[in-house]
């Protein structure tokens, strides 16, 4: 065996050498981990958020009530939970044929797209009801790629 220099390396230096290197790649898998989760639990807050405050009145209009479209708009936080124990076995399957970094890698890219697109979203009054349909797409789509990236890492 050699070091990363080229070295030759003794048996007794051998697991020394592949013991900082799997530390180094815990520390790797531990950092990305940890990204993913707080991009995770931010989604949340900022979903939750919009929820209480902006989606009940600007995507839920004709509901006739204010409190129905705040029911709506906490409806829809619960569309995207639904969709994530489908995008796991999805994930999962594929990441054990391609490969689960790369998996987790396409689930956190689909999440932060969906999460742009809904902050994209134009109000009721432009387009009508395309606006709840798009955001409840939106949402099963971002709710399988964190089932993804659950079932990933």
């Amino acid at each position: 065996m050699t070091s990363q220099v080229g070295e030759a390396v003794s048996s007794g230096n051998a697991a020394a050498v592949q013991d900082a290197a799997s530390k180094r790649e815990l520390k790797r898998v531990v950092a990305a981990s940890m990204v993913g989760s707080v991009a995770e639990w931010y989604e949340f807050f900022l979903y939750g958020t919009a929820s209480a405050l902006v989606f009940g009145t600007h995507f839920f209009k004709k509901t006739g009530n204010p409190i129905d479209g705040l029911l709506a708009a906490f409806a829809l936080y619960a569309v995207g939970f639904a969709a994530r124990p489908i995008g796991g076995l999805v994930f999962g399957y594929y990441g054990d044929k391609f490969g689960r970094k790369y998996l987790l890698q396409v689930s956190l890219i689909v999440v932060g797209i969906t999460t742009f697109l809904m902050g994209c979203l134009p109000t009721f009054d432009s387009i009508g009801y395309w606006v709840p349909v798009l955001l409840v797409t939106l949402r099963l789509i971002q709710g399988f790629a964190f089932g993804g990236e659950w079932g990933g890492a």
